[in-house]
């Protein structure tokens, strides 16, 4: 696609030159009042390394990072000309000058992967499960989450602070303790399943979009960087599954809503050196939807784990 726009690009270029001098010859025959400016000049200039192109009445330059095509209008038709500015010195310090200013502006740290572990609390902020759903007990060390953040946009307010946000995907695993699962019952709230068998491995599965808004702070140590960023982020349900694995080997997957909320928002932070980060986050949105929780209590989804970054 980008070939294509660069080509429809020049090709533009190149017949607006040929009928501007079409209109310059016709209109000296009749003698017009009205002048052509011979020195007027068209720039493109697409990224800050990417593409450039030049054009007055006879020439066009087109750059591409250090090489460049030169197409000049004579009377047998237009010429093309290869160049390579790798020994031109003003080339050379305007390069620089773009590194450095590359050097120079704020990339926050959001896009990358993260695994870490993810349970729920109670209300009272309690990862005890109440009495009369104690089926809902996660096995915490199995309860785990992977991320993948694949795009970020970070919005400089100096060159080590500013805003950073982005999209990534949540997966979400809460393995259940128990030799139990869930279900959603006839009124929409969860209930226990018992599955009448012994039980090697019960879940919860979830797969949520995420979108951040943080303010990153960066501090200078050595020749690299100590961040740290926090602010609110959202979510969407994209989907969610449960899964039981018995003894024998034989595997049950059930996909549904389970109730589960699907938009939420709540707060996350990060801390790291580099590309290397500890990230938390903590949901303000129950995890089922008000009232169809188990036994009609609201839990409280977060996680917490380590992140590699991929801004530099």
């Amino acid at each position: 696609m980008k070939k294509i726009g660069i080509i429809i690009l020049l090709t533009a270029i190149l017949m607006q030159g040929f009928s501007q001098k079409l209109s310059a010859e016709s209109q000296s025959d009749k003698k017009s009042e009205n002048n052509v400016k011979a020195d007027e000049n068209t720039k493109v200039t697409i990224g800050e390394d990417l593409l450039g192109v030049e054009k007055n009445d006879s020439i066009v330059n087109v750059t591409i990072g250090n090489r460049g095509l030169n197409i000049l209008e004579s009377p047998e038709g237009p010429k093309f000309r290869f160049e390579k500015y790798t020994e031109s010195e003003d080339w050379n310090d305007e390069m620089d000058d773009r590194h450095e200013r590359r050097r120079n502006r704020f990339r926050g740290h959001w896009a990358g992967i993260e695994l870490g572990f993810n349970s729920y609390v109670t209300t009272d902020n309690s990862n005890v499960m109440p009495d009369d759903i104690n089926y809902m007990t996660l096995n915490s060390g199995k309860s785990s989450n992977f991320n993948i953040n694949f795009s970020q946009l970070s919005l400089g307010l100096a060159r080590h602070i500013g805003f950073v946000t982005g999209l990534g995907l949540n997966w979400n695993n809460y393995r259940f303790d128990g030799n139990n699962n869930i279900l959603k019952g006839s009124n929409g709230v969860i209930e226990m399943l018992d599955p009448g068998s012994v039980l090697k491995k019960s879940k919860l599965a979830t797969l949520y979009l995420t979108l951040p808004f943080m303010l990153e702070m960066q501090l200078p140590v050595n020749s690299n960087h100590l961040s740290i960023a926090a602010g609110p982020i959202g979510a969407v349900k994209l989907g969610s599954h449960t899964k039981m694995v018995f003894e024998d080997g034989q595997k049950i997957k059930s996909d549904g809503d389970f109730s589960l909320n699907m938009l939420r928002y709540g707060a996350t932070a990060r801390v790291g050196y580099g590309n290397f980060q500890i990230y938390g986050t903590y949901y303000k949105t129950p995890l089922f939807q008000k009232g169809k929780g188990a036994g009609g209590y609201d839990l409280y989804p977060f996680e917490i784990g380590v992140a590699f970054t991929f801004n530099n």
